[in-house]
């Protein structure tokens, strides 16, 4: 039941978002030189490595002069890259990635191989299910730049403080989610998409 719905969230989406999808398309491709959409290997269910979609926003080839994570006020980011994410629009893309089976509306947020290294056995549970385009962990850290911009080792305050932080969520959010609680996490994002909340 869960497949099917979010097969038929993502296609409807898709299709109503198509607008949308191009104006951003357009955007993307006009604000630098560099491919339209950002491929980002993360791991999935069982530990399968795929390619999460996204509208680029940064400079192209960003991940090879700058560390992984997104700074607060990253100057890698573009001025058409900032309205993006700013209004979650960077995100459309993952539908693809719903449709393709690798995600799922909801769900624990994908996460890079590096970091899921880092993982413990017993975190590693968060693997059993497929991760979302938004869910508990993703709505607590929306604004994770602006918790890492004073660290002075911002990644190394990611894997121990807040990745840990996210990994309790999402632990907790799967062992008690169903349809109900899926469908107040859906309802949750639209509404603080709206109210840049």
């Amino acid at each position: 039941m869960r497949r099917i719905i979010d097969l038929a969230f993502a296609i409807l989406s898709s299709i109503g978002l198509l607008p949308i999808f191009l104006a951003v398309a357009i955007l993307a491709k006009l604000q630098s030189p560099g491919p339209i959409l950002y491929k980002a290997k993360r791991v999935g269910q069982y530990g399968a490595i795929f390619e999460m979609y996204k509208f680029r926003t940064m400079v192209a080839n960003a991940d090879s002069f700058g560390q992984q994570l997104t700074a607060y006020h990253d100057p890698r980011i573009t001025p058409i890259g900032s309205f993006l994410r700013r209004w979650k629009l960077d995100e459309i893309p993952q539908f693809i990635n719903i449709i393709k089976g690798e995600m799922s509306l909801i769900g624990p947020r994908p996460e890079s191989p590096n970091y899921v290294q880092h993982y413990t056995q017993a975190q590693r549970q968060i693997l059993q299910v497929r991760p979302g385009i938004t869910g508990p962990s993703q709505f607590a850290n929306r604004n994770e730049s602006e918790k890492l911009k004073n660290q002075s080792n911002p990644e190394q305050f990611y894997i121990s403080i807040l990745m840990q932080e996210k990994l309790q969520i999402d632990l907790e959010y799967i062992k008690k989610r169903n349809f109900y609680s899926d469908t107040l996490w859906i309802v949750r994002t639209i509404l603080s998409i709206i109210t840049l909340k």
